[in-house]
Protein backbone atom coordinates (compact mmCIF):
# COMPACT_ATOMS: atom_id res chain seq x y z
CA UNK A 1 0.00 0.00 0.00
CA UNK A 2 1.57 3.29 -1.26
CA UNK A 3 2.43 5.67 1.82
CA UNK A 4 -0.01 8.73 2.51
CA UNK A 5 1.97 12.35 1.99
CA UNK A 6 1.49 12.67 5.80
CA UNK A 7 3.75 9.47 6.37
CA UNK A 8 6.14 10.94 3.65
CA UNK A 9 6.95 13.74 5.16
CA UNK A 10 7.33 12.18 8.44
CA UNK A 11 9.98 9.73 7.29
CA UNK A 12 11.90 12.03 5.35
CA UNK A 13 12.20 14.49 8.60
CA UNK A 14 13.53 11.62 10.45
CA UNK A 15 15.95 10.50 7.57
CA UNK A 16 17.01 14.17 7.54
CA UNK A 17 17.58 14.38 11.08
CA UNK A 18 19.41 11.36 11.27
CA UNK A 19 21.84 12.42 8.24
CA UNK A 20 22.49 16.01 10.11
CA UNK A 21 22.95 14.38 13.66
CA UNK A 22 25.53 11.55 11.31
CA UNK A 23 27.19 15.09 9.99
CA UNK A 24 26.94 14.60 6.43
CA UNK A 25 25.59 16.59 3.32
CA UNK A 26 23.54 15.56 1.31
CA UNK A 27 26.19 14.41 -1.46
CA UNK A 28 27.89 12.45 1.08
CA UNK A 29 25.07 10.69 2.30
CA UNK A 30 24.22 10.36 -1.45
CA UNK A 31 27.30 8.66 -1.92
CA UNK A 32 27.58 6.27 1.21
CA UNK A 33 24.47 4.88 -0.25
CA UNK A 34 24.47 4.60 -3.93
CA UNK A 35 21.86 7.50 -5.20
CA UNK A 36 22.35 11.24 -5.65
CA UNK A 37 22.17 13.68 -3.86
CA UNK A 38 18.74 15.37 -5.43
CA UNK A 39 17.16 11.73 -5.27
CA UNK A 40 17.76 12.40 -1.43
CA UNK A 41 16.50 15.51 -1.55
CA UNK A 42 13.41 14.65 -2.57
CA UNK A 43 13.15 11.50 -0.39
CA UNK A 44 13.80 14.59 2.56
CA UNK A 45 10.68 16.72 1.56
CA UNK A 46 8.24 13.46 1.05
CA UNK A 47 7.97 14.34 -2.13
CA UNK A 48 9.35 10.33 -3.28
CA UNK A 49 8.59 7.28 -1.32
CA UNK A 50 12.21 5.20 -0.82
CA UNK A 51 12.91 1.25 -1.59
CA UNK A 52 13.47 -0.56 1.45
CA UNK A 53 17.05 -1.53 0.16
CA UNK A 54 17.67 2.26 0.33
CA UNK A 55 16.16 2.56 3.61
CA UNK A 56 18.60 -0.02 5.38
CA UNK A 57 21.42 1.45 3.53
CA UNK A 58 20.58 4.94 5.16
CA UNK A 59 19.89 3.11 8.42
CA UNK A 60 23.24 1.42 8.45
CA UNK A 61 25.05 4.85 6.65
CA UNK A 62 23.78 6.97 9.99
CA UNK A 63 23.97 4.00 12.21
CA UNK A 64 20.58 3.51 13.42
CA UNK A 65 17.68 0.86 12.33
CA UNK A 66 15.03 0.85 9.84
CA UNK A 67 12.32 0.73 12.48
CA UNK A 68 13.75 4.08 13.95
CA UNK A 69 12.78 5.87 10.35
CA UNK A 70 9.55 4.04 9.79
CA UNK A 71 8.37 5.64 13.32
CA UNK A 72 5.24 7.91 13.36
CA UNK A 73 6.75 10.18 15.47
CA UNK A 74 8.49 13.34 14.07
CA UNK A 75 12.10 12.93 15.54
CA UNK A 76 12.22 16.44 17.22
CA UNK A 77 9.70 20.04 18.00
CA UNK A 78 11.09 21.16 14.94
CA UNK A 79 9.93 18.89 12.04
CA UNK A 80 6.48 18.78 14.73
CA UNK A 81 6.28 22.12 13.48
CA UNK A 82 6.72 21.53 9.64
CA UNK A 83 4.74 18.59 9.27
CA UNK A 84 1.18 19.92 11.02
CA UNK A 85 2.16 23.40 8.97
CA UNK A 86 2.23 21.28 6.31
CA UNK A 87 -1.15 19.25 7.07
CA UNK A 88 -2.75 22.86 7.78
CA UNK A 89 -2.05 24.45 4.18
CA UNK A 90 -2.96 21.62 2.44
CA UNK A 91 -6.68 21.30 3.97
CA UNK A 92 -9.75 22.43 1.86
CA UNK A 93 -10.43 24.94 4.64
CA UNK A 94 -7.16 26.49 3.65
CA UNK A 95 -6.99 25.96 -0.37
CA UNK A 96 -10.85 28.06 -0.62
CA UNK A 97 -8.93 31.13 0.83
CA UNK A 98 -6.94 30.65 -2.47
CA UNK A 99 -3.73 32.17 -0.80
CA UNK A 100 -0.29 30.82 -1.67
CA UNK A 101 1.22 28.36 1.10
CA UNK A 102 3.93 29.32 2.88
CA UNK A 103 7.00 27.75 1.93
CA UNK A 104 9.70 26.78 4.86
CA UNK A 105 12.93 27.24 5.16
CA UNK A 106 15.71 26.85 7.30
CA UNK A 107 15.87 30.12 8.16
CA UNK A 108 12.29 30.33 9.49
CA UNK A 109 12.44 30.53 13.01
CA UNK A 110 10.10 28.18 15.03
CA UNK A 111 8.72 31.47 16.68
CA UNK A 112 6.94 31.98 12.89
CA UNK A 113 5.84 28.43 12.20
CA UNK A 114 4.16 28.57 15.73
CA UNK A 115 2.76 31.99 14.76
CA UNK A 116 1.83 30.82 11.53
CA UNK A 117 0.05 27.06 13.01
CA UNK A 118 -1.44 29.49 15.68
CA UNK A 119 -3.63 30.94 12.49
CA UNK A 120 -4.72 28.21 11.04
CA UNK A 121 -5.58 26.96 13.89
CA UNK A 122 -7.92 29.75 14.45
CA UNK A 123 -9.31 29.39 10.88
CA UNK A 124 -10.36 25.18 11.70
CA UNK A 125 -11.85 26.88 14.79
CA UNK A 126 -13.79 29.34 13.03
CA UNK A 127 -14.87 27.17 10.25
CA UNK A 128 -16.29 24.85 13.04
CA UNK A 129 -17.91 27.42 14.69
CA UNK A 130 -19.48 28.87 11.19
CA UNK A 131 -22.51 26.17 11.00
CA UNK A 132 -23.92 27.77 8.53
CA UNK A 133 -25.17 31.64 6.91
CA UNK A 134 -28.80 32.86 7.35
CA UNK A 135 -29.53 31.65 4.10
CA UNK A 136 -27.87 28.42 4.08
CA UNK A 137 -29.47 27.83 7.68
CA UNK A 138 -32.78 28.70 6.09
CA UNK A 139 -32.74 26.23 3.39
CA UNK A 140 -31.93 23.68 5.52
CA UNK A 141 -34.90 24.60 7.55
CA UNK A 142 -36.84 24.48 4.13
CA UNK A 143 -35.63 20.79 2.87
CA UNK A 144 -36.22 19.41 6.92
CA UNK A 145 -39.55 20.78 6.60
CA UNK A 146 -40.21 19.28 2.78
CA UNK A 147 -38.76 15.69 4.17
CA UNK A 148 -40.67 15.81 6.85
CA UNK A 149 -44.01 16.45 5.45
CA UNK A 150 -42.98 13.80 2.55
CA UNK A 151 -43.45 11.59 5.18
CA UNK A 152 -46.71 12.83 7.09
CA UNK A 153 -44.06 14.21 10.22
CA UNK A 154 -44.01 10.24 11.18
CA UNK A 155 -40.93 8.79 12.64
CA UNK A 156 -41.98 5.45 13.61
CA UNK A 157 -38.59 4.36 14.88
CA UNK A 158 -38.73 7.30 17.44
CA UNK A 159 -42.30 6.16 18.09
CA UNK A 160 -41.40 2.74 18.93
CA UNK A 161 -38.39 3.85 21.16
CA UNK A 162 -40.33 6.02 22.78
CA UNK A 163 -43.03 2.87 23.71
CA UNK A 164 -40.21 0.18 24.92
CA UNK A 165 -38.36 3.68 27.23
CA UNK A 166 -41.93 4.31 28.96
CA UNK A 167 -42.81 0.52 29.26
CA UNK A 168 -39.13 -0.44 30.97
CA UNK A 169 -40.05 2.89 33.19
CA UNK A 170 -43.36 1.08 34.23
CA UNK A 171 -45.58 3.91 32.85
CA UNK A 172 -48.97 2.48 31.70
CA UNK A 173 -50.93 5.49 31.11
CA UNK A 174 -52.37 8.84 31.57
CA UNK A 175 -50.49 11.73 32.30
CA UNK A 176 -46.46 10.99 32.04
CA UNK A 177 -45.25 12.41 35.85
CA UNK A 178 -42.08 14.31 36.93
CA UNK A 179 -41.33 10.38 38.92
CA UNK A 180 -41.96 8.26 35.93
CA UNK A 181 -39.52 10.79 33.86
CA UNK A 182 -36.77 10.54 36.45
CA UNK A 183 -36.89 6.78 36.65
CA UNK A 184 -36.20 7.07 32.83
CA UNK A 185 -33.46 9.16 33.28
CA UNK A 186 -31.97 6.63 35.73
CA UNK A 187 -31.92 3.45 33.66
CA UNK A 188 -30.33 5.57 31.18
CA UNK A 189 -27.55 6.37 34.15
CA UNK A 190 -28.56 9.89 34.57
CA UNK A 191 -29.75 11.80 37.63
CA UNK A 192 -31.82 15.27 37.19
CA UNK A 193 -30.53 17.95 38.98
CA UNK A 194 -32.63 21.25 38.93
CA UNK A 195 -30.38 23.99 39.81
CA UNK A 196 -30.93 28.05 39.51
CA UNK A 197 -28.44 28.87 38.04
CA UNK A 198 -28.21 27.17 34.39
CA UNK A 199 -26.21 29.04 31.84
CA UNK A 200 -29.20 31.34 30.28
CA UNK A 201 -27.62 30.11 26.78
CA UNK A 202 -29.02 26.68 27.56
CA UNK A 203 -31.86 25.01 28.56
CA UNK A 204 -30.24 22.06 30.10
CA UNK A 205 -27.12 20.93 30.46
CA UNK A 206 -25.99 17.03 30.38
CA UNK A 207 -22.70 15.84 32.38
CA UNK A 208 -21.41 13.29 30.79
CA UNK A 209 -19.05 12.49 33.29
CA UNK A 210 -20.85 12.37 36.16
CA UNK A 211 -23.78 11.12 34.70
CA UNK A 212 -25.88 14.02 35.70
CA UNK A 213 -28.56 16.49 33.26
CA UNK A 214 -29.27 19.84 34.75
CA UNK A 215 -32.44 21.60 34.46
CA UNK A 216 -34.38 24.91 35.71
CA UNK A 217 -35.93 24.91 39.18
CA UNK A 218 -38.18 22.51 39.64
CA UNK A 219 -40.85 24.81 40.93
CA UNK A 220 -40.98 27.09 37.58
CA UNK A 221 -44.24 27.97 36.39
CA UNK A 222 -45.67 25.66 33.76
CA UNK A 223 -43.34 23.07 35.30
CA UNK A 224 -45.01 20.61 32.58
CA UNK A 225 -42.09 22.10 30.32
CA UNK A 226 -39.24 20.62 32.37
CA UNK A 227 -40.51 16.54 31.40
CA UNK A 228 -40.12 17.57 27.87
CA UNK A 229 -36.54 19.02 28.41
CA UNK A 230 -35.25 16.30 30.63
CA UNK A 231 -36.65 14.08 27.68
CA UNK A 232 -34.68 16.16 25.07
CA UNK A 233 -31.78 16.05 26.94
CA UNK A 234 -31.95 11.94 27.35
CA UNK A 235 -32.84 11.81 23.52
CA UNK A 236 -29.80 12.80 22.74
CA UNK A 237 -27.67 9.74 24.17
CA UNK A 238 -30.80 7.39 23.01
CA UNK A 239 -30.37 8.30 19.11
CA UNK A 240 -26.58 8.27 19.66
CA UNK A 241 -26.29 12.10 18.16
CA UNK A 242 -22.54 13.20 17.96
CA UNK A 243 -21.31 16.84 18.13
CA UNK A 244 -23.83 18.63 14.94
CA UNK A 245 -21.53 18.54 11.72
CA UNK A 246 -23.67 21.26 10.08
CA UNK A 247 -26.65 23.70 10.43
CA UNK A 248 -28.69 20.51 8.76
CA UNK A 249 -27.31 17.81 11.31
CA UNK A 250 -27.91 20.30 14.04
CA UNK A 251 -31.76 20.87 12.56
CA UNK A 252 -32.40 17.59 12.72
CA UNK A 253 -31.04 16.84 15.96
CA UNK A 254 -33.43 19.11 17.47
CA UNK A 255 -36.55 18.07 15.73
CA UNK A 256 -35.60 14.23 16.84
CA UNK A 257 -35.28 15.36 20.29
CA UNK A 258 -38.34 17.01 19.85
CA UNK A 259 -40.25 14.28 18.36
CA UNK A 260 -39.19 11.38 20.92
CA UNK A 261 -40.32 13.87 23.93
CA UNK A 262 -43.47 14.31 22.44
CA UNK A 263 -43.48 11.07 22.00
CA UNK A 264 -43.34 9.96 25.59
CA UNK A 265 -45.53 12.62 26.56
CA UNK A 266 -48.11 11.43 24.14
CA UNK A 267 -47.44 7.80 23.60
CA UNK A 268 -48.63 6.69 20.01
CA UNK A 269 -50.89 3.51 21.32
CA UNK A 270 -52.73 6.04 23.42
CA UNK A 271 -52.73 8.55 21.64
CA UNK A 272 -54.02 7.11 18.74
CA UNK A 273 -56.99 5.23 20.36
CA UNK A 274 -57.71 8.48 22.01
CA UNK A 275 -57.78 10.25 18.62
CA UNK A 276 -59.71 7.34 16.40
CA UNK A 277 -62.68 7.36 19.48
CA UNK A 278 -62.57 11.13 18.89
CA UNK A 279 -63.06 10.99 14.95
CA UNK A 280 -65.69 8.02 15.65
CA UNK A 281 -67.67 10.08 17.98
CA UNK A 282 -67.12 13.25 15.17
CA UNK A 283 -66.01 15.09 18.11
CA UNK A 284 -61.96 15.61 17.78
CA UNK A 285 -60.57 18.85 19.43
CA UNK A 286 -57.10 19.72 20.29
CA UNK A 287 -57.88 20.97 23.70
CA UNK A 288 -59.71 17.32 24.51
CA UNK A 289 -56.07 16.46 23.18
CA UNK A 290 -54.11 18.77 24.98
CA UNK A 291 -56.45 17.76 28.34
CA UNK A 292 -55.91 14.07 28.40
CA UNK A 293 -52.22 14.26 28.23
CA UNK A 294 -51.59 17.05 30.50
CA UNK A 295 -49.52 18.83 27.97
CA UNK A 296 -49.56 22.64 26.06
CA UNK A 297 -51.92 23.44 23.28
CA UNK A 298 -49.43 23.90 21.18
CA UNK A 299 -47.65 20.32 22.38
CA UNK A 300 -51.17 18.30 21.36
CA UNK A 301 -51.29 20.48 18.24
CA UNK A 302 -47.91 19.28 17.09
CA UNK A 303 -48.55 15.77 18.05
CA UNK A 304 -52.00 15.80 16.16
CA UNK A 305 -49.32 16.39 13.12
CA UNK A 306 -47.12 12.95 13.49
CA UNK A 307 -50.08 10.78 13.76
CA UNK A 308 -53.72 12.45 12.42
CA UNK A 309 -52.67 11.98 7.88
CA UNK A 310 -50.96 8.15 9.38
CA UNK A 311 -53.89 6.89 11.63
CA UNK A 312 -56.66 9.02 10.79
CA UNK A 313 -56.18 9.59 7.36
CA UNK A 314 -56.34 13.79 7.37
CA UNK A 315 -54.48 15.58 6.00
CA UNK A 316 -53.98 19.36 8.30
CA UNK A 317 -51.74 22.26 8.81
CA UNK A 318 -50.16 23.42 12.21
CA UNK A 319 -49.33 27.60 12.56
CA UNK A 320 -47.88 29.18 15.27
CA UNK A 321 -48.17 32.43 14.85
CA UNK A 322 -47.04 35.98 16.96
CA UNK A 323 -48.66 39.15 17.41
CA UNK A 324 -47.24 41.00 14.35
CA UNK A 325 -48.33 37.91 12.09
CA UNK A 326 -44.92 36.26 11.72
CA UNK A 327 -45.32 32.38 11.11
CA UNK A 328 -42.97 31.16 14.26
CA UNK A 329 -43.47 27.97 13.14
CA UNK A 330 -45.45 25.59 10.23
CA UNK A 331 -46.26 22.17 9.62
CA UNK A 332 -48.85 21.40 6.10
CA UNK A 333 -49.81 18.39 3.61
CA UNK A 334 -53.10 19.49 3.13
CA UNK A 335 -52.34 22.04 0.19
CA UNK A 336 -53.05 25.39 2.42
CA UNK A 337 -51.32 28.27 0.61
CA UNK A 338 -48.34 29.86 2.51
CA UNK A 339 -46.31 32.61 2.36
CA UNK A 340 -42.21 32.10 1.27
CA UNK A 341 -39.29 33.52 0.66
CA UNK A 342 -37.31 32.61 -2.93
CA UNK A 343 -35.66 29.90 -0.89
CA UNK A 344 -38.93 28.06 0.04
CA UNK A 345 -39.13 29.19 3.34
CA UNK A 346 -42.21 29.77 5.08
CA UNK A 347 -40.84 30.92 8.85
CA UNK A 348 -40.65 34.14 9.51
CA UNK A 349 -43.01 35.34 6.47
CA UNK A 350 -46.42 37.32 7.32
CA UNK A 351 -49.67 35.38 7.34
CA UNK A 352 -52.49 36.30 5.89
CA UNK A 353 -54.91 38.39 7.85
CA UNK A 354 -57.95 36.46 6.73
CA UNK A 355 -56.37 33.18 8.44
CA UNK A 356 -58.03 32.79 11.63
CA UNK A 357 -54.66 32.20 12.85
CA UNK A 358 -54.75 36.25 12.99
CA UNK A 359 -58.20 36.97 12.60
CA UNK A 360 -58.23 35.01 16.67
CA UNK A 361 -56.44 38.03 18.12
CA UNK A 362 -59.06 39.91 18.06
CA UNK A 363 -61.50 37.78 19.67
CA UNK A 364 -62.48 39.10 23.21
CA UNK A 365 -62.75 35.74 24.89
CA UNK A 366 -59.53 34.13 24.36
CA UNK A 367 -60.08 31.16 26.60
CA UNK A 368 -61.70 29.34 24.15
CA UNK A 369 -60.95 28.10 20.48
CA UNK A 370 -61.96 30.21 18.05
CA UNK A 371 -62.89 28.42 14.71
CA UNK A 372 -63.11 29.61 11.11
CA UNK A 373 -63.90 28.49 7.35
CA UNK A 374 -61.51 30.36 5.33
CA UNK A 375 -61.92 30.08 1.49
CA UNK A 376 -58.50 30.36 -0.37
CA UNK A 377 -56.79 29.75 -3.99
CA UNK A 378 -55.92 26.26 -2.71
CA UNK A 379 -59.33 25.45 -1.99
CA UNK A 380 -61.87 26.16 1.75
CA UNK A 381 -59.90 24.79 4.78
CA UNK A 382 -61.74 24.60 8.36
CA UNK A 383 -59.45 25.85 11.85
CA UNK A 384 -59.25 25.80 14.92
CA UNK A 385 -57.53 28.74 16.60
CA UNK A 386 -56.35 29.08 20.26
CA UNK A 387 -54.65 32.33 21.49
CA UNK A 388 -52.20 32.82 24.96
CA UNK A 389 -49.68 35.23 25.68
CA UNK A 390 -45.77 34.86 26.89
CA UNK A 391 -43.07 37.17 28.29
CA UNK A 392 -42.36 37.89 24.10
CA UNK A 393 -46.00 38.90 23.49
CA UNK A 394 -49.05 37.38 22.17
CA UNK A 395 -49.11 34.37 20.03
CA UNK A 396 -51.67 32.22 18.40
CA UNK A 397 -52.21 28.03 18.06
CA UNK A 398 -54.19 26.97 14.66
CA UNK A 399 -54.56 23.46 13.64
CA UNK A 400 -56.59 23.06 10.30
CA UNK A 401 -57.87 20.53 7.92
CA UNK A 402 -59.60 20.56 4.29
CA UNK A 403 -63.11 21.28 4.04
CA UNK A 404 -64.15 17.63 3.83
CA UNK A 405 -62.48 16.53 6.88
CA UNK A 406 -64.19 19.31 8.88
CA UNK A 407 -66.75 16.96 10.07
CA UNK A 408 -64.41 14.77 12.03
CA UNK A 409 -64.17 18.06 14.48
CA UNK A 410 -65.82 19.67 16.89
CA UNK A 411 -66.68 23.42 16.15
CA UNK A 412 -67.41 22.59 12.39
CA UNK A 413 -70.48 24.42 12.98
CA UNK A 414 -69.53 27.89 13.18
CA UNK A 415 -70.62 30.68 10.83
CA UNK A 416 -67.47 32.41 10.88
CA UNK A 417 -66.07 32.31 7.25
CA UNK A 418 -62.93 34.34 5.07
CA UNK A 419 -61.73 34.97 2.22
CA UNK A 420 -58.22 35.19 1.73
CA UNK A 421 -56.50 35.69 -1.89
CA UNK A 422 -53.31 35.98 -0.48
CA UNK A 423 -50.20 35.86 -2.20
CA UNK A 424 -52.29 38.34 -3.71
CA UNK A 425 -50.82 41.56 -2.27
CA UNK A 426 -54.58 43.09 -2.87
CA UNK A 427 -55.65 40.66 -0.53
CA UNK A 428 -54.75 42.35 2.40
CA UNK A 429 -51.00 43.61 2.02
CA UNK A 430 -51.85 46.39 -0.44
CA UNK A 431 -54.28 49.37 0.68
CA UNK A 432 -57.20 50.01 -1.09
CA UNK A 433 -56.38 52.39 -4.36
CA UNK A 434 -58.97 54.92 -2.34
CA UNK A 435 -56.87 54.62 0.75
CA UNK A 436 -54.06 55.14 -0.32
CA UNK A 437 -54.91 58.03 -2.85
CA UNK A 438 -56.38 59.57 0.31
CA UNK A 439 -53.43 59.56 2.42
CA UNK A 440 -50.77 59.94 0.14
CA UNK A 441 -48.12 62.16 1.08
CA UNK A 442 -49.48 63.07 4.20
CA UNK A 443 -48.02 60.45 6.55
CA UNK A 444 -44.72 59.93 7.71
CA UNK A 445 -44.88 56.87 10.16
CA UNK A 446 -41.78 56.21 12.59
CA UNK A 447 -40.55 52.29 12.06
CA UNK A 448 -39.81 50.31 14.82
CA UNK A 449 -36.43 48.35 13.95
CA UNK A 450 -36.40 44.76 14.83
CA UNK A 451 -33.19 43.80 16.76
CA UNK A 452 -33.22 40.50 15.40
CA UNK A 453 -32.01 41.99 11.59
CA UNK A 454 -28.74 43.34 12.99
CA UNK A 455 -28.52 39.52 15.39
CA UNK A 456 -25.68 37.77 13.79
CA UNK A 457 -26.66 33.53 13.38
CA UNK A 458 -25.56 31.59 16.76
CA UNK A 459 -21.87 30.19 16.32
CA UNK A 460 -20.82 26.97 17.65
CA UNK A 461 -20.99 23.42 17.25
CA UNK A 462 -24.24 24.14 19.03
CA UNK A 463 -25.84 27.05 18.14
CA UNK A 464 -26.10 30.10 20.13
CA UNK A 465 -24.76 28.32 23.06
CA UNK A 466 -22.06 29.97 25.17
CA UNK A 467 -19.24 27.39 25.76
CA UNK A 468 -17.27 29.56 28.53
CA UNK A 469 -20.55 29.83 30.58
CA UNK A 470 -21.58 26.41 30.73
CA UNK A 471 -17.87 24.54 30.98
CA UNK A 472 -17.66 27.37 34.15
CA UNK A 473 -21.26 25.66 35.15
CA UNK A 474 -20.07 22.09 35.06
CA UNK A 475 -16.80 23.64 37.19
CA UNK A 476 -19.47 24.93 39.75
CA UNK A 477 -21.48 22.06 40.08
CA UNK A 478 -18.76 19.05 39.10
Amino acid sequence: MAATALELSTLGHRIRHQRVSSGFTLDELGERVGVAGSQLSLIENGKREPKLSLLQAIAAATGTDVTDLLSTEPPNRRAALEIELERAQSSSVFRRLGVPPVKVTKGMSDETLESLLGLHRELQRREREAIATPEEARRANTELRLKMRAIDNHLPDIERLAERQLKAAGHTGGALTHRTVSIMAQQLGFELIYVNDLPHSARSVTDLEHGRIYLPPASIPGGHGLRSMALQAMAHRLLGHERPTDYADFLQQRLEINYYAACCLMPETAAVAFLQQAKKDRNLAVEDFRDAFGVTHEAAGMRLTNLSTVHLGIPLHFLRVDGSGAITRVYENDGLPLPMDVTGAIDGQIACRRFAAREAFSQQNRTTEHYQYTDTPGGTFWCSTQTGTTDDGEFSITVGVPFDDAKWFRGRETGKRAVSTCPDESCCRRPAADVAERWAGKAWPSARVHMQMFSPLPRGAFPGVDDNEVYAFLDRHA
